[in-house]
Order: structure tokens, then C-alpha cells, then sequence
């Protein structure tokens, strides 16, 4: 059913639960499904047959917040399903469905909606999963920020033993898929008005194939984590805890482009707090780091550190060791670095 021309902006009648929701929930939503026509329920059966799944099923649930909605490599939108489909991939998961929820702020224009909506079935198709069922919503104006996604996903695990931080080990080397501070510089330099030079996307994209052509290889992941909120920092402290473990980072060896380092030293920023939307951290044992490096070369994979081993402070350590030989402790961000980024 068509929205008419003066109903271009969301109301708070498109979240009441009659006829304007059902018509807002026809005219931009049903196509995310893959059967559009279907007749929708409370929730879904979904085709999954488990007897005959490779592994078990992985599940996670993520929030999807960002100011501005669009951004150069991406919008609210693809933000989500991918990352999303990430989290799953950390495990060794491929995805399968997703839930999807959208918070809507009362006076969203409609065209921006339905941009997001278009790039949301398009990060599907890349990414090779389906939305099975979803809810809306709306908020007072000035209470929701234009948008807010809430999605879960569903994957299968493709993974032949565990990928988790239990299984770090010391003398394990630690890997980043390629480099680093993109996504967080790219939002905070549109949000600002900065106008870099040259110009910073963020890298915005699906971690599952490379996952998979590590697997494939028979590269033994003991870890793997994205790097989001808080960067790099923030997922090797995380993963040091939970030993907890002394890893040593080598700073001459952290891959970050010239544009985002000159940009974070102007302006007064770490890009190892910054944060990454299509890179993860792998944590591989010793004799498997060259092999790793060889599948992620593409991408520009790098080797920058080892895990010492066990930390003797009961706590755990992040060291960064300079170019001069020098050594300081890394320590994670701390407090609204940069709010509204994922």
C-alpha cells in the first residue's frame, strides 16, 4: 500500500499498532523478507535442518547506533547486518538469519528510510543470509536519533574446534586482518566537518570469507575478535583478561594508513582506540602465523605480537614496545571517546 505524499516523514501513528503501521511495515519493510507475500506471525520457523548442520549453531544479538546515518563506505544500515554477521564469524560461525529491529524517530524522512532499507537487502545479499521476522517502532521526536537497528543473528559453525579466548596460548602470535582506525575516523571527520586529505572511508565490510579461507586452510584459530568500539585496544585488553595474559604489541609493525595516522596526530587521537567495522584480531599459534599471513596478505594481514604468557600482576597486560625499544603498557580507552560510531 502506498504512503501518501504527505505522510513522507514517520509519525507517531506509524508505531500505534493500526493501519498507518501495518501500511509503513507493507510499503518499506516487507521486502527485506525473502518471500514478501508470506502472511507474517509472531515469529518464524526457520529451514534450518540441525541433523543435517556441519557444527552447532552460533546466536548473537547487536544494537546498531551511529551519527551520521550515512557514511562514506556505508550507512545504519549495511552497519548492522554486517556486523551483525561478524560477530557470528568470530566464532567460526557463517550466518544464516537475522532478526531485525528498527527504532524510528518521529519526522524520519521516508527517502532516508527507504535508502537505508535498500542498502540493508543489499548487505543481505552480499552476505548471503535472510531476515525472518522483525519489529518496529516509533519514539517521540528528539528521543531516538532518526534510527536505531536491533538485530540477531543466527549461524551454523564451520569451525572444526572452539574458537575462543579460553583457547589462547602463550607463545600464540597475534595477527590483525588489516589496518586499523578506519571506521571511527571516517565517522568522527564527517560528524565534525573535517575535510581530510585524502579523503577516509570507512572499511565497512563482511569478515566471513576471509574467516573461511583461513578454515579452509586448516589454520588453527584460537581467537579471533572484530575490532569495534574501543579498537584495537579495547579487543586485546578483553582478550589479555581473560587469562588473564601479557601480550606484547610491536609498534613498528601496526599496520595503520599514512592518511589516518597523520589525521590522528593533528588531531590528537590514538588509532588504536579507533575503531575498525571490517577487521578482526586472530590469535594463531606459532608455527601457523606465516600460513595466516599468506591468506590475509590480499588485505594487508599483519603479525604484531606474541603472547608472552601468563600475567604475574593477576590482571591483564597489553605492553607496547616503541620503535626505540622502549616499552609502556597500552592501555584501553576510558569514558565517550567517540559516541554513536556502530
Amino acid at each position: 500500500m502506498r504512503i501518501e505524499p504527505h505522510q513522507e516523514r514517520i509519525r507517531l501513528g506509524h508505531g500505534g499498532g493500526g493501519t498507518l503501521m501495518r501500511e509503513l511495515i507493507d510499503s518499506e519493510f516487507r521486502r527485506l523478507y525473502a518471500d514478501p507475500d508470506r502472511v507474517l506471525h509472531d515469529a518464524a520457523i526457520l529451514p534450518i535442518n540441525l541433523a543435517a548442520t556441519q557444527g552447532p549453531l552460533a546466536f548473537t544479538a547487536d544494537g546498531t547506533v551511529v551519527q551520521p546515518l550515512i557514511f562514506p563506505g556505508g550507512d545504519i544500515g549495511s552497519l548492522a547486518v554486517i556486523g551483525t554477521v561478524n560477530d557470528l564469524a568470530m566464532a567460526g560461525a557463517r550466518a544464516l538469519h537475522l532478526s531485525l529491529t528498527a527504532i524510528l524517530e518521529e519526522g524520519l524522512p521516508l527517502e532516508v528510510l527507504r535508502g537505508i532499507v535498500r542498502s540493508i537487502a543489499q548487505a543481505c545479499r552480499d552476505c548471503g543470509v535472510t531476515i525472518e521476522t522483525g519489529d518496529t517502532k516509533v519514539v517521540e521526536r528528539g528521543k531516538g536519533d532518526g534510527i536505531f537497528l536491533s538485530t540477531s543473528g543466527i549461524g551454523v559453525v564451520e569451525s572444526p574446534d572452539p574458537i575462543h579466548p579460553t583457547r589462547i596460548g602463550a607463545g600464540d602470535g597475534i595477527i590483525v586482518s588489516g589496518d586499523l582506525g578506519r571506521h571511527g575516523l571516517a565517522i568522527l571527520a564527517l560528524r565534525h566537518g573535517l575535510h581530510l586529505e585524502p579523503p577516509i572511508a570507512s572499511d565497512c565490510a563482511p569478515l566471513w570469507p576471509l574467516v573461511k579461507k583461513l578454515l579452509e586452510q586448516g589454520i588453527p584459530l584460537h581467537c579471533l575478535r572484530d575490532l569495534t568500539r574501543g579498537g584495537l585496544a579495547m579487543a586485546l585488553q578483553e582478550l589479555a583478561d581473560a587469562g588473564p595474559w601479557c601480550l606484547q604489541l610491536e609498534e613498528a609493525q601496526l599496520p595503520i594508513a599514512q592518511a589516518v595516522a597523520v589525521s590522528c596526530d593533528l588531531l590528537g587521537l590514538d588509532p588504536l582506540h579507533l575503531a575498525n567495522e571490517g577487521r578482526f584480531v586472530a590469535i594463531v599459534p606459532a608455527e601457523a602465523i606465516e600460513k595466516t599471513l599468506t591468506v590475509l596478505e590480499p588485505g594487508g594481514g599483519a603479525w604484531i605480537g606474541t603472547v608472552l604468557g601468563r600475567s604475574g600482576s593477576g590482571t591483564g597486560e597489553v605492553l607496547l614496545r616503541t620503535a626505540l625499544g622502549t616499552e609502556r603498557r597500552l592501555q584501553p580507552p576510558s569514558g565517550e571517546l567517540l559516541p554513536r560510531i556502530c
